[in-house]
C-alpha cells in the first residue's frame, strides 16, 4: 500500500516523471486510481476521519487519542463483537450491549468500497439493528486488505467468507457529515460522526 506511505510517512519528493492529470489531453482517458487511494478520497469526501495505522499499538494510540478528543473516558461503549471487545481490553472502555445508553459504537466491518467511499456491513457487526438505532458516533477497525472497489465485489466476498451461514442485514453506511444539506440522494440516511481506524495488513 504504497498510498499510505506516500500520504503519511514518506517526505520524498514526488517523481519529475508523474503526470498531471492538468497536463493530459482531454481527449486522453482519465487515469485510473488505485483502490486504495480511491477509498480514501471519497471516504475523506463524504466527511469521514480517516486514522491510518502501522501495527495494533498505533490503532490502540490512535483510539485513546479520540476518545480523549471527545472526552468519551467514562462513557458508555456499544461493542456488539466479542472478539473485538477481547482485542480493545487493554483500553479499559466501559462497555455496554444497550445502544440506546452508548456514547459511541466501536466496529469492524465487512468491506471498504472504494467507489463511493462507503463501509459495508452487516449482521456480523449490528445483528438485527437499523443504522438509526445505532449511536451518532461510530469508531470503524478495519484493514487496508478489506478496501475492494464495489459494492459488487464486497457482496461477494461476503458469500465467499460465510458459505455456511451468509449474513441478513448488510447495509452500507455512507454519510458522514451531520448538519449537511440533504439532498434527494441522502435522504432518508441515517448520518453518523464516523472514525475509520485502518490498520496496514498488506
Amino acid at each position: 500500500m504504497n498510498l499510505f506511505k506516500k500520504i503519511f510517512g514518506s517526505k520524498s519528493k514526488p517523481s519529475e516523471k508523474e503526470i498531471k492529470s492538468d497536463d493530459r489531453g482531454k481527449y486522453m482517458p482519465e487515469l485510473k486510481l488505485p483502490i486504495d487511494e480511491k477509498f480514501t478520497i471519497n471516504f475523506k469526501a463524504n466527511g469521514g476521519k480517516f486514522l491510518y495505522c502501522d501495527d495494533l499499538d498505533e490503532v490502540f494510540s490512535n483510539f485513546s487519542n479520540i476518545i480523549e478528543e471527545n472526552s468519551w473516558e467514562d462513557k458508555p461503549a456499544l461493542i456488539i463483537d466479542d472478539n473485538l471487545a477481547e482485542k480493545f481490553k487493554t483500553c479499559n472502555i466501559n462497555t455496554t450491549k444497550n445502544s440506546s445508553i452508548a456514547t459511541y459504537f466501536l466496529t469492524t466491518c465487512e468491506n471498504l468500497i472504494a467507489t463511493d467511499g462507503s463501509l459495508l456491513i452487516s449482521s456480523n457487526q449490528i445483528v438485527t439493528k437499523k443504522l438509526p438505532e445505532l449511536p451518532f458516533n461510530l469508531i470503524v477497525f478495519a484493514t487496508t486488505s478489506q478496501i475492494v472497489d464495489n459494492i459488487g465485489e464486497g457482496l461477494r466476498g461476503i458469500k465467499s467468507k460465510n458459505r455456511q451461514h451468509i449474513p441478513t442485514n448488510i447495509t452500507t453506511i455512507k454519510h458522514f457529515k451531520s448538519g449537511d444539506e440533504k439532498d434527494f440522494l441522502s435522504y432518508g440516511s441515517s448520518a453518523k460522526n464516523l472514525y475509520l481506524l485502518l490498520l496496514e495488513d498488506l
